[in-house]
């Protein structure tokens, strides 16, 4: 999996949330402030780009839905987590 950003991922958890959605129905379910509408559909399609998110066409609309489980996420996550910041070594995160 790719990093991403948090922007990335509160944009990602929001698609979670919904299942799927427009880029509209993405910054509706987001809490305020609110980014604009542009940044949301520009960081939509990185997240795309990065293999996070898919697209079905309806018309001129795309509908947005998450390709990546947020348990996979999630997994990935911690994986990255106790490898970089504990060596991989179970006495130190214990230690923690």
């Amino acid at each position: 999996m790719k990093e991403i950003t948090k922007a990335q991922e509160e944009l990602l958890k929001a698609l979670w949330k919904i299942d799927e959605g427009a880029v509209s129905d993405i910054l509706d379910s987001l809490p305020e402030p609110k980014p604009a509408y542009n940044t949301v559909a520009t960081v939509i399609k990185v997240l795309e780009k990065k293999g996070y998110v898919a697209h079905k066409t309806y018309g001129k609309t795309h509908v947005y839905y998450p390709v990546v489980a947020k348990k996979d996420y999630a997994h990935h996550i911690m994986k990255d987590t106790f490898k970089n910041f504990f060596n991989n070594s179970i006495p130190q995160l214990v230690s923690s």
